[in-house]
């Protein structure tokens, strides 16, 4: 039979993770490459042995195994803790946040609930890819916005013309970023909430970073901004933070009204996680400060080492005091993507090239400190060898 795709799929590309894997696989197999890989921010830390503790005994109960609908109440509760203890915000339970099956989903399916075809969504260029996806399965239009280098890369909220403000439905915030790790404030957040309640806009902060700074005090939560409960949400993952990637456990907090749609949308997408996960995820949230200060201990020093070797280098580097990633421009002719390709073959280190999120990205490359300061030393010393 001749198998036709829709007309929506051709806006779902193929990611070029997978591509740069299945190269860097072939070029180990064939000269026996040492490959470092900084493509893909999957935590490399092992989860607390608390929580593999915990996952584990509880998975050994016949009881559960059950459909859990939706999140939990010890969940939503440890979630409000967390906030009302690590964020200063104070959330209730019932209605003001919603589990999602790791923020990937959360993301894509959000802008179903709030925009129709024809819609604006202001976001980045460049920006995380997930964002992308969620704007295209909603048949809305993105508008992408400058980041503005004078101020640490912030979304230049004064570039975005009058009458696409009218139209937009929904900003996306991603803070620290993903690819660009710039930092948020209290001046910028309440900047945010000014221009959203002036055009009637609902604002998404992506926070899945939140735990990942290296000076000073954590950045500050999104809904910590005066009146921010009033026009957006927040959603943020147990992922990278905790080393649950593998778990699918995040949560969307914020406005009572806009959750209220998010749990009617989802109430017919999926029967909820599995219960070991979210009781799991609880016991991460109640134990939040023990959990995080040595994954900060580690990343501060990945991320000194690498930022510094690069610019040792001549490269460009996004300047940063948080966040997963560095992002960094190369001093070469050669556009991204073959760039990428070119440091896999000669000296086996992977990188994602800029453009995987937009065209702005074009020069730079995003490094994920995913692997042990040593080996980025070594990624480091490699890229000093490159020939082009």
């Amino acid at each position: 039979m001749k198998v036709i795709p829709s007309k929506k799929m051709s806006l779902f590309e193929p990611a070029i993770f997978s591509n740069l894997k299945k190269y860097a696989k072939q070029q180990e197999e064939a000269f026996g490459l040492d490959l470092i890989d900084l493509s893909l921010g999957s935590p490399d830390i092992p989860p607390h042995e608390m929580l593999r503790k915990s996952i584990s005994n509880l998975s050994k109960q016949s009881s559960s195994y059950g459909y859990t609908l939706t999140g939990s109440t010890e969940f939503y509760e440890a979630v409000a803790r967390y906030y009302k203890r690590v964020k200063k915000v104070d959330l209730v339970p019932e209605t003001e946040i919603v589990q999602t099956i790791g923020s990937q989903e959360g993301l894509v399916h959000l802008p179903i609930a709030f925009c129709d075809p024809g819609d604006f969504v202001l976001t980045t260029n460049p920006g995380y890819v997930a964002y992308a996806a969620g704007i295209n399965l909603a048949g809305a239009t993105p508008f992408y916005i400058p980041l503005d280098e004078n101020r640490g890369f912030l979304p230049d909220l004064n570039a975005i013309p009058e009458e696409i403000a009218h139209k937009a439905k929904l900003l996306i915030l991603n803070m620290p970023g993903n690819p660009v790790p710039m930092a948020p404030s209290i001046e910028y957040f309440t900047e945010v909430v000014e221009f959203a309640k002036k055009y009637n806009i609902i604002v998404l902060h992506d926070a899945a970073y939140s735990e990942f700074y290296f000076t000073g005090d954590a950045p500050i939560s999104f809904l910590a901004a005066p009146g921010a409960k009033e026009v957006g949400l927040e959603i943020n993952s147990l992922s990278k933070s905790f080393s649950l990637a593998g778990a699918r456990v995040a949560y969307i907090a914020g406005n009572v009204e806009m959750i209220s749609i998010i749990k009617q949308l989802k109430s017919n997408l999926d029967f909820g996680l599995f219960e070991p996960i979210q009781a799991t995820a609880a016991l991460a949230l109640d134990n939040a400060e023990e959990i995080t200060a040595s994954l900060r201990t580690t990343f501060a020093k990945r991320h000194t080492t690498l930022m510094n070797g690069l610019k040792e280098l001549g490269w460009e580097v996004a300047p940063s005091s948080g966040g997963m990633f560095v992002w960094a421009k190369y001093p070469y002719e050669l556009d991204s993507v073959s760039f990428a390709f070119k440091a896999i073959e000669q000296i086996g280190v992977l990188m994602v090239p800029g453009t995987t999120f937009g065209s702005e990205g074009e020069g730079f490359v995003r490094l994920a400190l995913v692997q042990q300061a040593e080996r980025l030393e070594e990624a480091v010393s490699r890229l000093k060898n490159l020939t082009l």
